[in-house]
């Protein structure tokens, strides 16, 4: 790869993020690694204007990986509720568990081993923004950014994989402050999809989000607030189906003839 596409490539990153980085992202305000967790098991999936507020919301009720790791799964969906995706929220609190029992709330420990929900990607981040570590960091805005500068109009029938893009990734890294660096990236791709750069469709692992209404996803939110208000569920072929998933998956359990939260 030529290096002065490279200089290039970054001197456009690094001067969007002088002029428009998202510093007043609550989560780029704090070094601590149980809160940046939050934020990137939050953020998957979801857009960040949603994330803000719930982000604030859960940590005024859980302000600690022990606070969390001390409640029950019922608090934590009530506060997790209308982000969807509920296995995220029983994942982190998993997660939190394993920290505070295994490592003694040690995330730079923990992080070296396997934790509940947390993949190669979010492991990555944490140690990145909380530790200033260098690693290999891959999401959605990221691949905009590299397959917009450095695969445009190329390969117009193949699909890049992460795997194609790491030594160019890892190459423009080189130097550069690791924090800074993947905010400064995620800021210039997100830019990018904002102003009509619609690439996303060229990575091997993007898939489209289904839609929320009437989905499986709406129903199983439904069955958990109807439990946690104390409900009678519907029935019906979706309700049966979401219902099983929500079992298999451990956010209820049945106690006594009835269901509950897990």
């Amino acid at each position: 790869m030529n290096s002065d596409r490279v200089r290039e490539f970054r001197r456009i990153v690094w001067s969007h993020y002088k002029k428009e980085g998202r510093n007043e992202l609550p989560w780029r305000k704090t070094k601590d690694p149980y809160r940046i967790l939050v934020s990137e098991i939050m953020l998957q999936q979801t857009q960040v204007s949603r994330v803000i507020e719930k982000y604030k919301e859960f940590l005024k009720k859980f302000p600690t990986v022990r606070a969390l790791a001390k409640a029950p799964l019922s608090d934590v969906l009530k506060i997790w509720s209308g982000l969807g995706y509920n296995r995220r929220g029983k994942y982190l609190h998993d997660a939190a568990k394993k920290v505070v029992a295994d490592f003694n709330g040690n995330f730079k420990k923990a992080l070296e081993h396997p934790l509940p929900g947390v993949g190669p990607y979010t492991r990555a981040a944490v140690k990145a923004f909380a530790f200033n570590e260098p690693g290999e960091i891959i999401e959605t805005n990221v691949r905009t950014a590299f397959i917009h500068h450095f695969y445009r109009g190329r390969f117009s029938v193949k699909k890049m994989s992460d795997k194609d893009l790491l030594p160019i990734l890892r190459l423009a890294a080189k130097g550069q402050d690791p924090r800074e660096w993947h905010w400064a990236l995620m800021d210039y791709g997100s830019y990018l999809k904002r102003s009509g750069v619609r690439n996303n469709s060229r990575s091997a692992h993007y898939t489209k989000q289904s839609k929320f209404e009437g989905s499986l996803r709406q129903v199983r939110g439904q069955i958990l607030r109807d439990l946690m208000d104390g409900k009678k569920g519907r029935k019906g072929e979706e309700w049966e189906k979401a219902f099983a998933g929500l079992v298999r998956d451990g956010l209820i359990v049945k106690e006594k003839g009835k269901w509950r939260i897990a």
